[in-house]
């Protein structure tokens, strides 16, 4: 097998031991990096990216190993078998895949994004079995008070999407919100290259955040020509239309040493403002069995449909009293509420009963996807100033514009008195009712049928500017390489929410009296000039208009806070060759990273408290790193590597840690290689943790009967900040094969086991958590609830140093590629599958009150951030022939539960409690999708052209129901089902065109 060698720049600052497959069609993924590495040979030239651009239809596999040992380059010489060409390119930072690196690497790369045309880049890194639930654009639509809205991240192994670090072609880039999370839809979609997933703590080498792994974006820098495409897409139900437009162009000058690059991309998505799907209209809800006692033998938990809340109606529901059941519809119409059963501990849920009448103008108000526009602009320039050094500088500027809807916020507890204006006007005979019996006033609950859906616009501007050089030099007869960057990074985030309710102008507004004959606020008698507008809070035709106004602010406005993210980086790494051991020649990199981020912002004080949603306070703080990192690849004895790295890092914060990483490949034939690493890792806490100011919302939580306010309560949810944090650190160790069977060309897999221990780990709980905790015994979460005479108003959440986080899994990888005519001569084309498999074994965190282990947690109240099915996978299988290239797509996940710790029972079962929680059903149905595609490339005036068409989830699965609840106000409005892992939209198709000159 024949060898390149050279030195490159920089891909990920320090991976010179990392020897890489390439086992996809060598398109522009593996061809530009050799047509690159090897521009001095024309041999190379000719046997990898030119032949593909010629023929278009030959199937590749490259593998390259990477470790710097020559000191020339040398050609290229084809190794072919009837499956596969396999080229050998030794040098550094260059493509691969992981089979055969000592950190297990997944590579997602062009042919797969090609093939699926995503209309966001992110729905396709989602689908990798090694990253798990983070937020997308759709599933972010309830994040009103902390600014998330609209951003997409990526969460690797289920440790939380702030212990995933995102690069661009190795470098960081700034955050799209204070909490550090990198909206990867910034990223030049259309000059993606190939993803990058490295499943491994990796701070050795990029300092750090990458705790859980390195997601790396790798760019097409080197295109030349010009490239224009468009797509197009929308559901089965003809719905959440979206398009995008592309412009690429790349040209050089000056005899091939100035490159420009110029990308350009339009995207917009007409989204759909409710769940308008009828598998959510089944009312499936977990809730607290009102049957339920501590010695009945009965579950605590039921699942299922048919339930409803109890507590409200669209027009209100008299919640009390003699007339407790009476609910208000249009004007003059009034209804007794047939209820379900139902208890305190069951509130605010009822089974059966009128629960259709309960969830009506509620359930599904929060939006299936979101309206949104983004405008992409990139730029980078390149010169050479002479044979071995570049100089270049890279712009890049993203705009994002999205509009969502949360709920129809549901009040209770509203009260209204006898001598209210619209109640003698509308519903008179209430008001008899009322007289007869005494009652001066009644307390309701309501979903605000007629008001607008609480929800927020936002915009966001990204900034990224790099500038720097490389080069490649001789020391001591090897070959050196260096670079340097600079980069400045600036986000702009303005969110406003919309249809959110000053809570005081609310009091005033619902007192409505007949004064004069003249309906008006009760404070307005008393003080004319007040301003106060009356409200109708009874019935389903909703308020007027002058009223809205006066809730919502009126000139005053909507809740909005403007905010700056900034981000300064300054790195230089240099390495090379050292001396020859019996392996071959070891390798060193070096280098240092300085880095600053910060985050200010403004908020009007009239915004700051006393709204609905919203509450905001201006962020500020800042801190800076130094950093320092060396790494040795050490090719011991032939077939044996040895790779390690250390890195010194000083925070301005908390001081200096630090981490480290080695790991070794030992191959003793050629069919096979063991590989395995240990790592130290680190993660210090970002912005949002050290400095939130604090925002504050309305929620609810289940009370239990041990607390001074038992049943479903409202509350104040208060979050900030905490200063005092550190830096959480792990351990990571992976140990794993990789085969390559001579006697089966065109074949790879790989098994790797991984372990990772998380200590000092930051969290922060939710307020049904900290409840839960109190009144179990862990008495110390009882100082973040605030009561007052009894009555539950506050609960504090704040990131502290509090846990540990344990996970083990499995990574299962291959890839066999052949050629039909192998099976039949006469059997035209080439057929290619690869797939990925992750086991999540288990993923535990102690939170020192009961440890919660959440891999195979599918669904309910556990699910989120850390939680993911037991099994996950993706299989790919392309079909080339002439033309045409065909892809089908098989995707999917295990079934799972509500929480391992839950115990399942109907009858004699134990005594539940918040770890081991009794439900009736805790079995969550797994999913599998399968997606396809069909591209045909013919040419038009010369000029090649490729049409793609796309059907994603083409059989139309409905998502399996899962019961949410039962604490939480916002749970009829959101979907019926867990929206992050299972596909909610339907089937979905694409149409696209993309034509080059």
């Amino acid at each position: 097998m024949a060898q390149i060698e050279f030195p490159l720049g920089r891909f990920s600052r320090s991976l010179l031991s990392t020897s890489i497959l390439c086992v996809f069609p060598m398109t522009a993924v593996c061809a530009a990096d050799l047509k690159d590495a090897a521009a001095s040979s024309v041999d190379a030239k000719k046997n990898s990216s030119e032949r593909y651009d010629r023929e278009h239809k030959t199937s590749h596999t490259v593998d390259i190993k990477t470790s710097a040992k020559k000191k020339e380059l040398q050609k290229v010489t084809s190794v072919r078998s009837n499956a596969a060409e396999q080229v050998t390119v030794t040098g550094s930072h260059i493509v691969r895949n992981g089979f055969s690196s000592p950190t297990p690497v997944t590579v997602l790369g062009h042919e797969d994004i090609a093939a699926q045309v995503p209309a966001n880049i992110s729905e396709l890194v989602n689908q990798l079995p090694a990253v798990t639930q983070g937020s997308t654009s759709a599933t972010s639509s309830g994040f009103l008070s902390s600014g998330l809205v609209g951003i997409n991240s990526v969460n690797l192994r289920g440790l939380g999407a702030n212990r995933t670090l995102i690069l661009i072609d190795g470098q960081r880039s700034v955050s799209s919100s204070i909490t550090g999370l990198v909206d990867v839809n910034t990223i030049p979609q259309n000059l993606v290259e190939r993803v990058e997933v490295v499943t491994g703590g990796a701070s050795a080498q990029y300092g750090s955040d990458a705790v859980g792994g390195v997601v790396n974006f790798v760019l097409n820098k080197k295109f030349s020509g010009v490239k224009l495409s468009a797509n197009t897409g929308f559901t089965t139900y003809a719905d959440d239309p979206n398009y995008t437009l592309n412009a690429t162009m790349g040209k050089t000058f000056l005899n091939g040493k100035l490159h420009v690059l110029l990308d350009a991309q339009y995207y917009q998505q007409f989204g759909v403002d409710t769940i308008d799907r009828s598998w959510n209209d089944s009312g499936y809800f977990q809730i607290n069995n009102p049957a339920y006692t501590a010695t009945n033998g009965q579950p605590q938990r039921l699942v299922g449909s048919g339930f409803g809340p109890s507590t409200y109606t669209s027009g209100g529901l008299i919640s009390s009293g003699p007339l407790a059941g009476t609910y208000f519809g249009a004007p003059g119409q009034t209804g007794q509420l047939k209820y379900g059963v139902r208890s305190a501990a069951s509130s605010p849920y009822m089974i059966g009963g009128d629960t259709e009448e309960t969830l009506k103008g509620h359930v599904g108000t929060n939006s299936l996807t979101p309206s949104e526009e983004r405008i992409s602009v990139f730029n980078r320039t390149s010169y050479d100033i002479s044979e071995h050094t570049e100089i270049f500088g890279q712009f890049s500027w993203n705009k994002y514009i999205g509009s969502s809807y949360y709920q129809q916020t549901p009040s209770t507890g509203v009260t209204i008195n006898r001598d209210n204006a619209y109640l003698n006007r509308d519903y008179s005979q209430v008001a008899s009712q009322m007289a007869a019996a005494g009652l001066n006033s009644f307390n309701m609950g309501t979903s605000n049928a007629g008001f607008p859906v609480p929800g927020s616009d936002v915009s966001r501007q990204v900034f990224r500017y790099v500038g720097g050089m490389n080069g490649k030099f001789k020391f001591a007869g090897n070959n050196w390489h260096w670079d340097w960057y600079y980069q400045y990074g600036r986000t702009l985030d303005d969110i406003r929410l919309k249809n959110t309710w000053n809570v005081s102008r609310m009091a005033l507004a619902q007192d409505a009296v007949l004064h004069n004959g003249q309906i008006m606020c009760r404070s307005t008698i008393s003080n004319p000039g007040n301003g106060c507008v009356p409200i109708d809070r009874l019935g389903t035709s909703g308020p007027s208009a002058a009223a809205l106004n006066y809730i919502y602010g009126g000139q005053t406005g909507q809740p909005a806070r403007e905010q700056v993210l900034q981000q300064h980086v300054a790195s230089f790494d240099i390495g090379g060759d050292m001396f020859h051991l019996p392996g071959g020649n070891a390798a060193i990199a070096m280098g240092g990273d300085w880095r600053r981020e910060s985050v200010s912002g403004y908020v009007n004080s009239a915004y700051q408290s006393g709204w609905q949603y919203g509450n905001f306070l201006a962020n500020k703080g800042s801190y800076n790193v130094k950093e320092g990192y060396v790494e040795l690849d050490l090719p011991v004895l032939k077939g044996v590597d040895i790779n390690s790295a250390g890195r010194y890092t000083d925070y301005s914060t908390s001081g200096s840690v630090e981490t480290w990483k080695t790991g070794a490949t030992y191959a003793p034939i050629q069919d096979i290689k063991f590989r395995g690493t240990y790592s130290h890792d680190i993660r210090a806490p970002n912005l949002n943790e050290l400095y939130a100011a604090g925002t504050s919302l309305n929620n609810t939580v289940v009370l239990p009967a041990n607390s001074p306010d038992p049943g479903s309560q409202p509350f104040t949810q208060i979050r900030t900040g905490n200063r005092n944090l550190s830096p959480e650190t792990s351990n990571t160790w992976t140990v794993g094969t990789v085969l390559s069977p001579r006697f089966l060309p065109g074949f790879m897999a790989s098994v790797d086991y991984y372990s990772i221990n998380i200590s000092n780990a930051i969290g922060t709980v939710t307020g049904q958590n900290a409840v839960d905790f109190c009144y179990s015994g862990g008495t110390a979460w009882c100082n973040n609830i605030h009561y007052s005479n009894g009555v539950l108003q506050s609960i504090l959440l704040q990131p502290f140093n509090f846990a540990s986080q344990k996970e083990r899994g499995l990574d299962i990888e291959a890839s066999y590629r052949f050629r039909l005519a192998k099976i039949w001569k006469k059997l035209p084309g080439t057929f290619s599958v690869h797939g990925e498999i992750t086991h999540y074994i288990s993923n535990t965190v102690d939170n020192n009150v009961y440890p919660i282990n959440y891999a195979g947690v599918n669904g309910g109240s556990l699910a989120g951030d850390y939680s993911a099915p037991k099994w996950n996978y993706r299989i790919s299988s392309f079909y080339k022939v002439d033309n045409y290239t065909f892809n089908l797509v098989a995707r999917g996940f295990s079934s799972g539960v509500y929480g391992n710790d839950y115990v399942q029972c109907t009858t004699n079962c134990p005594v539940s409690t918040p770890q081991h929680r009794t439900i009736n059903n805790n079995h969550i149905k797994g999913a599998v999708y399968f997606d396809t595609s069909i591209a045909y490339d013919f040419t038009a005036y010369n000029h090649p052209i490729r049409a793609t068409f796309v059907m994603n989830n083409m059989l139309n699965t409905k998502p399996v129901l899962i019961g949410s609840g039962p604490d939480g106000n916002n749970v009829p409005a959101f979907a019926q089902t867990n929206e992050s892992l299972y596909n909610y939209l339907g089937r979905v198709f694409r149409v696209a065109v993309t034509a080059s000159f």
